[in-house]
């Protein structure tokens, strides 16, 4: 999408320099429509299709400055649609673990089945360049594979199709085909392109203010650290060790009858007996 396209996307022809945000809504709504269709066709899925776009663009709109000098502005919102479409995590949300309704017609439902069934890295380069029309290195660059490894995907992909669906073998019929499956299926409408800014904005803020909180913890742990760690070395006390040579300590045993009489005779002496000591009256 060249910056003659924005200009008149928002209707501004007479060389006016645009604002971020007419930028951004330009580029919005001239590719979150077929970057939806294309999102369902990756994935079968209408409401993630939809979640990916508008994911995607609030990811621009964070990185707006590095995006708005991009190459190929569309090219990078589409990548990162197509990424997190086809993240392995999508597989654990409890809301994709329900099967999706089929599309009506039987042969558009064919050809999802066929696509589907196609490993994601296959599926995405074929929708890259029968879908969306790249050629061979563009569709290499934005999938970041060599050449040769996106040719030999795009044979397998091909390959694959034609097995299941012979009509189909022909390019020119699977590019038609592709792109009917896409504009007939009744797709739910990204959000508008404020409301994608406004959350963008709010979930950076959410991302500053947590890394702001993880910060001030580290921080806070660091100090009741260097607080009450100790600040000289103790060595560890050593393990105790035998004393070789000390007798073994016996148990007392039960006492005698000469034993028992004499305590007896202690007991009354120093109670009753003249060695008691009295204190003397002055």
């Amino acid at each position: 999408m060249t910056q003659d396209q924005v200009a008149e996307e928002v209707g501004v022809t007479d060389g006016t320099r645009l604002t971020p945000a007419q930028a951004f809504d330009a580029l919005y709504a001239f590719c979150s429509p077929a970057l939806v269709r294309q999102a369902y066709l990756l994935t079968g899925r209408r409401g993630l299709a939809r979640e990916s776009v508008e994911r995607a663009f609030q990811l621009a709109w964070e990185r707006w400055p590095e995006v708005a000098v991009d190459r190929d502005p569309a090219g990078w919102v589409r990548a990162a649609a197509y990424e997190f479409a086809l993240s392995p995590w999508q597989r654990l949300r409890p809301r994709h673990r329900q099967p999706e309704a089929p599309v009506a017609d039987p042969s558009d439902r064919a050809l999802m089945a066929v696509l589907l069934k196609l490993p994601p890295p296959q599926r995405r380069t074929l929708l890259l360049y029968d879908g969306v029309g790249l050629d061979l290195p563009e569709t290499a660059a934005e999938t970041e594979a060599s050449t040769p490894a996106t040719a030999g995907r795009l044979l397998r992909a091909r390959e694959s199709v034609a097995t299941r669906l012979p009509e189909l073998s022909d390019p020119a019929e699977l590019h038609r085909r592709l792109a009917e499956l896409a504009s007939t299926e009744r797709l739910l409408r990204a959000a508008t392109p404020r409301t994608v800014r406004t959350g963008s904005e709010r979930r950076a803020r959410f991302w500053t203010r947590a890394a702001i909180a993880v910060t001030v913890a580290l921080i806070g742990t660091t100090a009741l650290t260097l607080r009450t760690a100790p600040t000289h070395y103790e060595p560890p006390v050593a393990p105790g060790a035998e004393v070789q040579g000390v007798p073994a300590r016996v148990a007392q045993g039960s006492l005698s009858d000469a034993e028992v009489s004499l305590r007896e005779k202690l007991r009354e002496s120093m109670l009753s007996g003249p060695e008691k000591l009295v204190p003397v009256g002055r």
